[in-house]
């Protein structure tokens, strides 16, 4: 790998890091954002919502529009308006604003990292399979330290320096991105000439605005009930609004010549389907730890941000630890083996949270993390490996789309969970309330892997 393309990785690297670092870092914050705007958990947890919801639809968008536009303009398009982002977002009036901002920040971090891997490939021909590993490590890194950075930054600068703290690696991205990443080609834009009428046909615009309804209106309804500690007719007419946008969206993806979620495809692929299922189940249970044990730890136990950081450094390290190792198994022996571990150790964990109490150990905390760790770096290995095996090779990209959404559903379920079980504040008594239900979660996916051995 000569220079050029070491400095053409570093660009990309420090741009993409910018979507899981902010989407970790968030969740040491929580506490210090309810006591700040006064919120209750299932108000705060919009700053969750908004991000992932707009990753969701972002990311796929922007993979299409780099065709239409050009990967080198979308990345550094990207990287001015995360920066704008992160700039205003420590400036905002209210919690509305602010919102308002991480939106901004999701739409740009999503706009550099949905190209910043097709630019890996694209323009680092040499020693290719290092590069893109190497990416990985920035993404995969980024999202395991981020607690630890977010604990540490607002311990001593509070919470708008986990916005600030954006701007060195933009702008560092920005200058080697505009010397290293070379100018698009425009015979090679597959989208070269179509219009933006297409274009929005081509991203399914309706079926995005269906699906962004639906979905916020459904939050909307079942937070709102649980925040009030009562069902109003006009939460029931929201949540029923939410539903029926959803219904309206699935018939839409039915119809669709270019569908933003292809649903005919988990019909005619059952196999893939499930395999999504248990990767949307894995995710809510595994983010339902990650945004829930922080805001438990200051909150209940309270525990400063700076050793809640350095307490879930070990859910991070353990996950990046146990990634290339699951890697190897996996390799030789399959998927099904060390998902089935991995169910067991977040049963184990899970278990863990429901015998917890406010004078449980710190040790046993991380022992938990590090159990819920290791099962993180099975299941991002074990479950890519198993999408792949269930997929038929004409419809890989397809497939990988679906994959990235079901991830994004299953954080999304996993902020809902602890909204709805949490309501206005945490409490021993809810934690162990949601350990019970992710210990269900969790037998339930030991159950799917046993299923998928014994069905070989």
């Amino acid at each position: 790998m000569n220079v050029h393309s070491r400095w053409l990785l570093i660009s990309v690297g420090l741009g993409v890091l910018l979507n899981p670092l902010n989407s970790s870092m968030i969740s040491v914050a929580i506490a210090r954002l309810q006591n700040v705007y006064h919120l209750d958990y299932t108000g705060v947890s919009w700053i969750i919502f908004s991000f992932y919801i707009t990753s969701a639809i972002a990311q796929p968008v922007m993979g299409k529009a780099s065709d239409l536009f050009g990967r080198r303009k979308i990345f550094l398009t990207g990287l001015i308006v995360a920066f704008i982002a992160s700039l205003l977002a420590p400036l905002s009036p209210n919690f509305g604003w602010l919102i308002v901002f991480r939106i901004v920040q999701s739409i740009g971090t999503s706009m550099v990292m949905s190209v910043g891997m097709a630019i890996v490939r694209i323009h680092i021909t040499e020693k290719q399979a290092t590069a893109l590993s190497i990416m990985s490590i920035f993404l995969s890194g980024a999202a395991a330290i981020g607690p630890f950075i977010g604990g540490v930054l607002i311990h001593w600068w509070d919470w708008p320096a986990i916005f600030f703290v954006n701007i060195p690696f933009v702008v560092t991205s920005f200058l080697l991105a505009w010397r290293t990443i070379p100018k698009d080609e425009p015979s090679t834009s597959v989208a070269r000439g179509i219009s933006f009428r297409n274009w929005f046909e081509m991203i399914d615009a309706s079926g995005i605005l269906l699906f962004i309804v639906g979905l916020v209106a459904l939050l909307v309804g079942l937070l709102s009930a649980k925040s009030s500690g009562n069902i109003s007719l006009g939460h029931v007419i929201v949540g029923l609004l939410g539903l029926v946008a959803l219904g309206a969206f699935v018939r839409h993806e039915l119809k669709a010549e270019s569908p933003f979620i292809p649903l005919r495809t988990f019909a005619k692929y059952p196999a893939m389907t499930w395999v999504n299922v248990e990767f949307m189940l894995v995710n809510a249970l595994y983010y339902s730890l990650f945004f829930g044990l922080p805001s438990y730890l200051q909150m209940v136990r309270h525990v400063s941000e700076f050793h809640t950081g350095i307490l879930m450094l070990s859910l991070g390290l353990c996950s990046l630890v146990a990634s290339p190792i699951a890697g190897r198994w996996i390799d030789k022996s399959g998927p099904r083996p060390a998902l089935l571990v991995s169910g067991m150790l977040m049963t184990l964990g899970s278990v863990w949270i429901v015998t917890l109490n406010e004078t449980s150990p710190v040790i046993s905390v991380s022992l938990a993390l590090a159990a819920f760790g290791i099962s993180n770096g099975l299941n991002n290995v074990g479950m890519q490996a198993a999408m792949f095996k269930s997929s038929p090779k004409e419809i890989i990209g397809v497939a990988s789309g679906l994959f990235m959404t079901s991830r994004y559903l299953g954080t999304i379920l996993s902020s809902l969970l602890i909204g709805i079980v949490m309501g206005d504040k945490f409490s021993t008594g809810g934690f162990q309330l949601l350990g019970v239900i992710l210990t269900v979660i969790a037998l339930s996916l030991v159950f799917m892997s046993w299923q998928r051995r014994e069905s070989k």
